[in-house]
């Protein structure tokens, strides 16, 4: 027998050998479709496999209700894409190129890889095997054809759902105050009671959201379901939440691409679905208005404009010596009405002194407040302390950027000898303030060996 003859007769049992196939599925959700049911599926699958000589099923995979679009969210697809790698499938089938993907990139990407690793794919209605010299060319055309399918369904539900809410169907969950079932929204008289004091807290008693946020917190008011806790940032949704007063404002979000399915906000680009007296009120129009009114001066006022310009040097950057947290910014009043800055303790800040709350858990912090203008003496103290050739440093710097920059050699001198009022140089040097109390501030600077220790006037580095 030759060589030649040898291999022949290998390439017969290459072919005789047992083939290990899965299946590959997307299931329907809908009751009603029993075709496409899994037990459907599973029932067509295994017959057609015992009809075919030397195939073993391994695995049916199946992705309930997932969209063809996009592989990154069909666990099942991936997971057979993983067993395919591993070795353990020779061979996949499934119904039809839309049930695989309906996304021309995926369905060239994956059946390439697959066919890298000698495992084919057949797409029984569509008549492909991917094994074949010619399956490329008619699985892109089909892929495409898929993918145009896709895409007019795409536009045919976004149609559909718009004029849904034209006519007042709500396209959402259950809120704070309203329960939504089958797209009507019902009043929720427990929550209608918090969103009702909320507003009054802001309106009436001239609370801001973090006090407002605190005190509901140490009420022990429960927040909806899909909110974790009270927060200002929750509290000024709701305040700014044009279905307390009775409106109903939908296409907030949007999905610019049928492929990715990514939602974003809807800055403009498309029109929104706006119907005014939609549903029951919680809160009257006139009170609505009148605190939206409320955040929109304060935020326009001259003092917050000052508090978002002057927040972006110690953000995030002054940690709490005795529980960790972080620090935040507070904005107060003197007798003689102008403002300061200081930073605090945020479990300070949110639960007060240490205790015990009814649930057996410890909150607060004893962690006291901090000055602004005390924080920013501390760096510069430290920047004027450390030991560097600032006389070289000045030469070299100069040297690199007079000839681009000319007149800055005062600029320069300032930002080396630590007299410079510029955030952002001092941003750039810190990584954070540690604050045990007023008396003991420890700083680390970036790219820096070493803890520097400030302690009620004296300070000094220390490894």
């Amino acid at each position: 027998m030759t060589r030649y003859e040898k291999m022949r007769q290998g390439k017969r049992k290459v072919e005789e050998k047992i083939l290990h196939v899965g299946a590959y599925c997307r299931v329907s959700t809908d009751k009603n479709d029993q075709a496409n049911s899994f037990e459907s599926q599973q029932r067509y699958f295994r017959e057609y496999i015992e009809r075919q000589p030397n195939w073993e099923l391994i695995e049916i995979f199946a992705d309930e209700g997932k969209s063809g679009t996009s592989t990154k969210k069909r666990t099942a697809f991936n997971h057979m894409i993983d067993a395919a790698k591993r070795g353990k499938l020779d061979l996949i089938i499934t119904k039809e190129i839309s049930r695989f993907a309906r996304n021309t990139l995926d369905s060239i990407y994956y059946t390439r890889e697959l066919k890298r690793l000698g495992v084919g794919v057949i797409f029984l209605n569509d008549n492909i095997n991917t094994l074949d010299p010619d399956a490329e060319l008619r699985l892109t055309i089909m892929s495409s054809i898929a993918q145009e399918e896709s895409r007019k369904i795409s536009d045919r539900v976004k149609w559909g759902q718009r004029r849904r809410m034209e006519q007042g169907v709500v396209f959402g969950r259950d809120m704070l105050g309203y329960d939504i079932n089958n797209g009507v929204m019902t009043l929720n008289a427990d929550g209608a009671k918090i969103v009702r004091l909320i507003f009054h807290k802001f309106v009436t008693e001239r609370k801001g959201c973090h006090t407002i946020a605190r005190e509901l917190r140490e009420a022990g008011i429960q927040t909806s379901t899909h909110m974790k806790e009270w927060s200002n940032t929750v509290i000024l949704r709701i305040i700014r939440n044009e279905k307390y007063c009775g409106d109903l404002v939908q296409k907030k979000t949007f999905t610019p691409d049928y492929l990715s399915h990514e939602k974003k906000y809807n800055r403009g680009e498309e029109e929104f679905v706006i119907i005014h007296d939609h549903h029951e009120p919680i809160i009257s129009r006139e009170i609505f208005d009148l605190a939206n009114a409320m955040l929109d001066s304060r935020a326009m006022s001259p003092e917050n404009k000052t508090k978002i310009s002057n927040r972006y040097l110690f953000s995030g950057k002054i940690k709490c010596g005795i529980c960790g947290a972080t620090y935040v910014a507070r904005y107060k009043k003197r007798a003689d009405g102008s403002v300061y800055k200081s930073w605090r303790c945020l479990n300070a800040q949110r639960y007060g002194a240490p205790r015990i709350d009814p649930a057996g858990n410890h909150i607060g912090c004893s962690g006291q407040g901090f000055p602004e203008n005390d924080a920013l003496y501390i760096v510069k103290l430290l920047m004027k302390s450390l030991n560097i050739n600032r006389k070289l440093i000045r030469e070299n710097t100069t040297k690199s950027i007079s000839s681009i920059a000319p007149g800055t050699e005062s600029a320069i001198d300032a930002l080396i000898s630590g007299d410079t009022s510029d955030d952002d140089f001092y941003r750039e040097f810190l990584s954070r303030l540690v604050i045990t109390n007023r008396d003991r501030v420890d700083v680390i600077l970036n790219l820096l060996p070493f803890c520097w220790s400030y302690n009620s006037g004296a300070s000094s580095p220390r490894g």
